[in-house]
């Protein structure tokens, strides 16, 4: 047993709070304070403080399951791993090596996200890899790269947050969704500078701001570009910056232009007032942000929204200088590093393009193969998850419920029982782990070594601090182990360290160089910034907190506007369904719910779905606070009680998306993609609420 406090970070959201890990007499740990970690000072919010409840044999997989006359039964790994293996043999010998899907998870270690991808393309050969990160940050990944040709969450670190003159935060309630982080924007105000938040409900985090605008969901690229019209008209834009450090201005400025203030009140629903003070507030200090979360960028235009937000700060000259800058607040574990390594359909390892000859010919040396073996790019998340039971015809998914968490997941569930085998390692039974032929027990956080990067771009060292129960392996040993079944028998140790000196040199000359950071040196301090390439013979590589000072990491080292212009959402309402739906989270609960909501005091905290509605609409539904409603859309129907509040717009109604069952709320959203980006339009959906029941016990008052 361990018996010394083991320094580590949380498993959950991307900020990788820094926690201490305690042994308890009963063999346990428990969660205690690590001040010196500079991102949280020790802070922790309620999911991070009960993380250890996971750990317990009671709620978690201690054996592997596999299907035996349609039920889920105990089995050993090696009936489990050889039943997998002759699963996968049979698919690639009857339907092609495409015929295996592999999806993977944001929560994933790099090691782990690093292996899987390279279990797909060398042992699988096959293209059809994606993960659900796709879910979360890819459109403003997508915008980054057009506008920066670079794609790390921020550019700078959390520090620098305080010290600037005003932040525009677009789509993100950060109170609920990474709450030690509102002390950022605390500090800002008390600073002397201005928070602005763009939501269209009045959230918890909104009623931090000095301006809250609320535009109709949707609506977030004319609320950019009525704010640029604006910059441009009032003469606010920085011309020299424009000069000597982009490209793409008249394009992008006449796109701008043709969006009159007036037309984006009509649009979005905020007054010219509003949008004339949010530019007074933006372009007063000499530096200012934006950073952009799930709100405006899970649209089906959502590259295009990051990007005229993007155009903001480069027309203000906001980029590329101290204290200022676009950035995106990564939400999974490590939405940052999955997203880096080879999980995502188009990727290699070190964020490297697979269609890239050279990338392709440096990877493959690293792994052993001929650059013509490896497979081109394959479907984006939901595609694949759509292709299931048709040209997919086994899956192997790890760390991911997309049962929950996937667009139309009526649809989504459907497609995965008609798979011929799906296969899930994870902690628990989640509900699409309920749905396989063969289920694998799987380590967690504090039962395993391996690195995570967060929302900074700043690679963490997560250390092991006991043992798993008895039954349960790694994600690596199971890679290794089905590697090994199926004829490819080096290659996939299952030690993280070697996986990740493996990684250093897979990486080394990509975008996401970490070929100077080492496991002895992340252990010595509080993470190393990528890029973070090795300067040998000296094992001292800086790494690079804040990007962009000197040069984009463009061809030519200058920024790109690009020009876009306002569409609506996929799914405008009607007269059939008139409301907008728009999701999000709750403070207590984490994404799918797979494993908050098997911890007592988070459930305690938010024990289900609700429908969040304004009085107007309540009223004129004749649905009363605790009402069980039914939200009805093109893609199924949602039950659930209504909270009545005046902090959302009366034409838009909420709700969170952490639970299954007849209150899930992704059977209702829409799969429509951004034809970039290949994200689904979560954040905006027409709908029509139903009153189906009477109020709960003790229902009535009015919400705020």
């Amino acid at each position: 047993m361990q018996t010394s406090v083991t320094p580590t970070h949380c498993p959950y959201c991307a900020l990788q709070c820094g926690m201490n890990l305690t042994p308890t007499p009963g063999g346990g740990v428990e969660v205690t304070e690590r001040a010196d970690f500079p991102v949280n000072r020790g802070a922790l919010c309620g999911k991070g403080r009960t993380a250890p409840a996971l750990l317990s044999s009671r709620v978690r997989l201690t054996s592997p399951l596999v299907r035996r006359a349609g039920v889920l039964e105990p089995a050993g790994w090696d009936e489990a791993l050889d039943r997998i293996a002759g699963g996968l043999s049979r698919t690639r010998a009857e339907h092609g090596p495409d015929a295996c899907g592999v999806f993977g998870g944001g929560g994933l270690t790099n090691e782990k996200a690093y292996a899987l991808g390279k279990f797909a393309r060398v042992v699988l050969g096959t293209s059809q890899i994606d993960y659900n990160g796709r879910f979360c940050m890819s459109s403003a990944a997508a915008a980054g790269i057009k506008a920066f040709g670079l794609d790390r969450g921020l550019p700078f670190p959390l520090e620098d947050i305080p010290r600037t003159g005003c932040v525009i935060l677009v789509g993100s309630n950060l109170a609920e969704t990474m709450p030690p982080a509102l002390r950022y924007l605390t500090e800002l105000r008390e600073n002397g500078g201005t928070l602005i938040v763009i939501d269209p409900r009045r959230t918890r985090t909104a009623e931090q701001a000095d301006l809250h605008l609320a535009p109709r969901p949707g609506t977030d690229l004319a609320l950019a570009l009525g704010l640029l019209h604006l910059v441009v008209a009032e003469g606010r834009t920085d011309e020299e910056y424009i000069r000597d450090r982009t490209s793409g201005w008249e394009e992008a400025r006449a796109a701008a232009m043709a969006h009159w203030p007036e037309q984006v009140e009509r649009i979005t629903g905020v007054s010219v007032p509003q949008l004339r003070e949010t530019v007074r507030m933006f372009c007063e200090p000499s530096a200012a942000m934006v950073l952009t979360a799930r709100g405006p960028e899970q649209q089906s235009k959502g590259t295009d929204t990051v990007g005229a937000w993007i155009n903001l700060c480069l027309a203000t000259g906001r980029a590329g200088r101290p204290l200022s800058g676009y950035g995106c607040l990564t939400g999974q574990g490590n939405g940052q590093g999955g997203r880096e390594h080879g999980q995502k359909a188009d990727q290699l390892p070190g964020y490297r393009k697979l269609t890239d000859p050279a990338a392709r010919r440096h990877v493959a040396e690293v792994w052993g193969v001929h650059p013509d073996s490896l497979p081109g790019p394959g479907r984006s998340a939901y595609e694949l998850l759509d292709a299931l039971g048709t040209d997919i015809r086994s899956l192997l998914l790890m760390g991911s419920n997309p049962v929950v968490s996937a667009p139309r997941a009526a649809h989504v569930e459907e497609r995965l029982k008609s798979l011929d085998m799906l296969v899930v390692a994870d902690v628990v039974l989640s509900e699409t782990a309920a749905l396989a032929d063969v289920v694998l027990p799987v380590t967690q956080w504090a039962e395993e070594t391996g690195t995570t990067t967060s929302l900074e771009g700043r690679v963490l060292l997560r250390r092991r601090a006991l043992s798993p129960p008895d039954g349960v392996r790694s994600d690596l040993d199971v890679l290794h182990e089905l590697a090994d079944r199926l004829g490819v028998e080096k290659g996939f140790p299952t030690d993280p360290e070697e996986v990740f000196e493996e990684l250093r040199r897979a990486s080394a000359g990509g975008p996401a160089d970490y070929s100077g950071i080492t496991y002895r040196r992340l252990a010595e301090g509080a993470g190393l910034f990528w890029p973070c390439p090795a300067q040998p013979p000296h094992d001292d590589a800086p790494g690079t907190p804040r990007l962009f000072l000197d040069r984009f990491a463009t061809d030519d080292g200058r920024a790109n506007f690009v020009a876009v212009g306002h569409r609506p959402i996929a799914e405008e309402p009607d007269a059939e369904y008139p409301v907008l739906l728009t999701t999000g989270r709750v403070v207590a609960q984490y994404q799918s719910g797979a494993q908050t909501r098997r911890v007592d005091e988070l459930n305690a905290a938010a024990p289900g779905p609700f429908v969040e509605m304004h009085p107007r609409l309540a009223e004129r539904l004749g649905a009363l606070d605790g009402d069980t409603v039914a939200v009805v859309s093109r893609r199924g129907r949602a039950l659930a009680p209504a909270r009545v509040t005046t902090a959302i717009r009366p034409d838009t109604v909420f709700m969170p998306f952490h639970w299954p069952g007849e209150g899930r709320a992704n059977t209702l959203t829409n799969p429509a993609l951004d034809p970039t980006s290949r994200m689904p339009e979560f954040k905006a959906c027409a709908v029509r609420v139903e009153t189906v029941g009477p109020p709960a016990p003790g229902a009535g008052p009015v919400h705020r």
